[in-house]
């Protein structure tokens, strides 16, 4: 599945009014559109960019998000990035890999990384490989 074509879509929903919502699919063997475990969406608000991760966030999935986020963020002029770990239940080196390269790109302007929903495995995870430590931790309060 790593290999299928990506297709992007602009948001269509209603109620969405970013500049910049743009959805990935995969194509799967029969040529239909595949969304779930490898969606990764992207929202762009004002110097803001918010990348929503997909399940695992691995080789299959880093390269597809390099790109996307390095256009939005030479576009859109971002000085922010926050990565959504909602529904990112796995994370390998080249997830890492990731976030330290977008790191690179907004530190030389001021801006600053965040990681927003993180499991406690996630967390460990950016812990260990010493990403904690160039990014902010968004700690939800609980009720």
């Amino acid at each position: 599945m790593g290999n299928a074509p990506v297709l992007l879509f602009l948001c269509d929903k209603p109620s969405c009014r970013n500049r910049a919502c743009v959805n990935f699919y995969r194509m799967d063997n029969l040529g239909e559109l595949s969304k779930g475990v490898e969606t990764m969406k992207f929202e762009v608000q004002e110097n803001y960019l918010t990348i929503y991760l997909p399940k695992d966030l691995d080789h299959h999935s880093a390269e597809e998000i390099k790109r996307e986020a390095d256009r939005l963020i030479e576009r859109g002029h971002i000085r922010y990035v926050i990565f959504d770990f909602a529904g990112t239940e796995f994370c390998d080196s080249s997830g890492i890999g990731v976030i330290m390269g977008r790191y690179k790109k907004v530190c030389m302007f001021g801006g600053e990384v965040w990681a927003a929903h993180t499991s406690e495995r996630i967390k460990k995870i950016l812990k260990m490989s010493g990403a904690a430590k160039i990014m902010q931790i968004y700690e939800e309060e609980k009720v």
